[in-house]
Formats: C-alpha cells, sequence, structure tokens
C-alpha cells in the first residue's frame, strides 16, 4: 500500500519514481556542490524547447536527478517550483546522434507534476514517454539517412556565456538576419552575435523561434556552454546499467 505521506524531497521523489515507471531504471541525484553548476552539465541535453527550458532559464538549479532505463532512455527531473510544489520532468536527447538527425523533429517537450511520485509515473508513461518515442525513431530514422560528412554542415550552436546567449556570425547573409530579427546583435570586434540575458523569457522565446526559422532553412540548431566540465561527486542512489545506451546527442 502507497504510503499516504510521501518523501516529497527531489532525491527521494526520483527514486521512487524510478521504481514506478515501466522497465528498468536507475535514478541519480545531482545535488548541490556550490562549486558546480548542474545546469552547465546536464539541462544542454534536456530535450525541450518550450515550457521547460523557459522555467529553466527563470530559475537558477542547484540539484536535478537524472533517471536512466537499461535501453539508455533518460529523463530529467528537477524542482524549480519549490521544495515539495511539483516537479519538472523532460525527456534527454540520445548520444551521439548527428545534429542534422534532429533537424525538422518536434521536441518530445516536458511536463510538471505534482509531488507525488505515482501520479507523476502515470503521467510519464501515458503522456511524455509516448511523444518521447515518436521523437527519437524520427531522429534515428534521419540518422541512418545522412552521409558521414553531412552531420555539421547544416548546424547552428548558441553558447551560453555569462548570462547571454552568443553566435558566432553565420557566412549566409540569410541566417544572421533571423538572428537580427530576434534580437540578437552584432558584436563586430568578437565576431559574433549577442543576445543579452537581461530577460530571461525573452532569451528562451526568441531561441525557439530562431530555431524553428532556421528549420525551415535546413539548419538545425543547438544550445551548449563554452566548456564541458565533468561532474564529480555526484550521488547515484543505484548503480547504472551497463546495458548499451542508445545513441544521444544534444537536444535540437
Amino acid at each position: 500500500m502507497h504510503d499516504p505521506i510521501p518523501d516529497t524531497s527531489l532525491a527521494s521523489f526520483a527514486t521512487v519514481l524510478a521504481g514506478e515507471l515501466p522497465g528498468a531504471w536507475t535514478s541519480t541525484y545531482h545535488p548541490d556542490l556550490g562549486d558546480l553548476d548542474v545546469r552547465d552539465i546536464l539541462t544542454d541535453h534536456v530535450w525541450d524547447m518550450n515550457d521547460i527550458a523557459e522555467t529553466l532559464a527563470r530559475h537558477p538549479l542547484d540539484h536535478c536527478a537524472v533517471l536512466q532505463r537499461h535501453d539508455g532512455t533518460r529523463l530529467f527531473v528537477t524542482d524549480p517550483l519549490g521544495d515539495g510544489e511539483g516537479y519538472l520532468i523532460a525527456a534527454m536527447a540520445p548520444h551521439d546522434v548527428p545534429a542534422e538527425a534532429f533537424r525538422g523533429v518536434r521536441e518530445p517537450d516536458g511536463i510538471t507534476v505534482e509531488a507525488d511520485p505515482f501520479s507523476a509515473a502515470e503521467a510519464v508513461t501515458v503522456d511524455l514517454l509516448p511523444r518521447y518515442y515518436v521523437a527519437v525513431h524520427h531522429v534515428f530514422a534521419n540518422a541512418e539517412q545522412l552521409t558521414p560528412t553531412s552531420s555539421d554542415a547544416q548546424r547552428l550552436v548558441m553558447t551560453w556565456s555569462e548570462g547571454a546567449l552568443v553566435v558566432d556570425k553565420p557566412e549566409r547573409a540569410d541566417v544572421t538576419q533571423v538572428l537580427t530579427d530576434h534580437g540578437f546583435v552584432l558584436d563586430a570586434d568578437r565576431g559574433v552575435l549577442v543576445l543579452p540575458g537581461d530577460d530571461t523569457a525573452r532569451q528562451a522565446a526568441s531561441a525557439r523561434a530562431v530555431g524553428n526559422r532556421l528549420s525551415q532553412l535546413g539548419i538545425s540548431t543547438s544550445l551548449g556552454h563554452p566548456s564541458a566540465r565533468p561532474a564529480p561527486g555526484t550521488t547515484p542512489a543505484a548503480v547504472p546499467s551497463t546495458a548499451s545506451a542508445a545513441p544521444s546527442a544534444r537536444r535540437r
């Protein structure tokens, strides 16, 4: 019989959620270590360009949990809504898939759930996971059609730098026009276009709009960070599966 008053701390929530989902899942909790910005390491893999992306932009992230199934499917869980008030759950993009494979594929946008892992498991099972399966099927189908040299030919990377989004100045004038139409400003000295971080909601909306416009031009987009750092000191709730993971990449 379920505990009528479950522990709603993020680590406990994620562990219980992992046990309620179909298949064999493990949960790894990434705590606030003070000198480690978890967002730099994990949120650029969150496969969402709508409400979850906007919420993560608005609220500094100090901890999160990642659930992983034996087949490599991953879910990102965090609670910027406040302790005990609710959680955000989003799929994470598959590893090592060419950027071009994500072009034209709708992100399986995440969901907001109440602080009850049992009802959250139902919402993930009937809502989030089916949309993830559709999206990842399209991505893998696209990847099969790509030649080895085409994966990075039409890709634009938006990099986080001190709260701003920065893009290397494109060679194509039409791509530059899309960026400036949505608030990016040319920094001629650095040879980049910058979207200031004074309004995070506007940043998120601009990034989505740029992605949609460039997709119509045959160009994929991704969000990244200036440097990739290891994630020391993570505390696994269970030993991750050693089964072969499905290929993955950052969300596009």
